[in-house]
């Protein structure tokens, strides 16, 4: 069986002001993404039982650098990705926050797949499908996460990820885009996303990673 305590093993390991500045590409990665208030910090957080790997904010837009987290080694990595479209910060940020997640997604060669997180309540605005199409262009897996699933019942939680699956299929992309509901708040869908992850980022043949102690991290076309 896989390790069940692999994403417990996520360590802090660099900040890059941009693609230039990453980490080697050797191993493979999967990133998050998504706007300021969608929840990203959280849910890297829940999903690796640690509430304060990616720091959370009040104020939205906080994360300003891509952020590596490595699992077990440094060969298998966790990105977290500057947020966009909602912080108050000025335009020029945003436009540069904007190419530098364009850079990465285009050209980062470990990148096995893209976690795009979006509010349940207002899911695929804009900036959402802008990063949606890019990893489309790519030819890259990308699995999307409706978080805040607790804000809704379980019924309108089940129809809103029934008509983002429907878009998805009208587009003719629901071959490489997947989605489901997430809270971080509840734990709901945390067993689902694990399960993606481990697709993309272990080779079919691997069940565990290499035992190593774990240290502290360090404190516009739709488709």
């Amino acid at each position: 069986m896989v390790d069940p305590n692999l994403f417990r093993k996520a360590r802090f390991l660099t900040s890059a002001p941009s693609i230039h500045q990453c980490p080697p590409e050797t191993g493979a990665e999967v990133a998050f993404a998504g706007r300021s208030n969608a929840g990203k910090s959280s849910a890297i957080n829940r999903l690796t039982h640690n509430g304060k790997l990616a720091r959370t904010s009040k104020t939205p837009g906080r994360t300003q650098l891509i952020n590596f987290f490595a699992l077990g080694d440094e060969q298998v990595r966790l990105v977290d990705l500057p947020g966009y479209g909602y912080a108050k910060v000025p335009l020029a940020t945003k436009q540069q926050w904007q190419e530098h997640l364009a850079e990465y997604l285009q050209a980062r060669q470990t990148l096995r797949g893209l976690v795009l997180l979006m509010d349940i309540r207002h899911p695929l605005q804009n900036y959402d499908t802008t990063m949606l199409n890019w990893a489309v262009a790519g030819e890259m897996p990308v699995h999307l996460l409706l978080t805040k699933s607790d804000k809704l019942s379980r019924g309108a939680a089940q129809k809103t990820l029934a008509q983002v699956r429907q878009h998805l299929k009208k587009a003719k992309v629901h071959d490489l885009v997947t989605a489901q509901t997430f809270s971080a708040q509840t734990g709901e869908g945390l067993e689902e996303l694990e399960n993606v992850l481990l697709q993309w980022l272990l080779p079919a043949d691997q069940e565990t990673l290499p035992e190593e102690e774990s240290s502290s991290p360090e404190s516009n076309n739709t488709p």
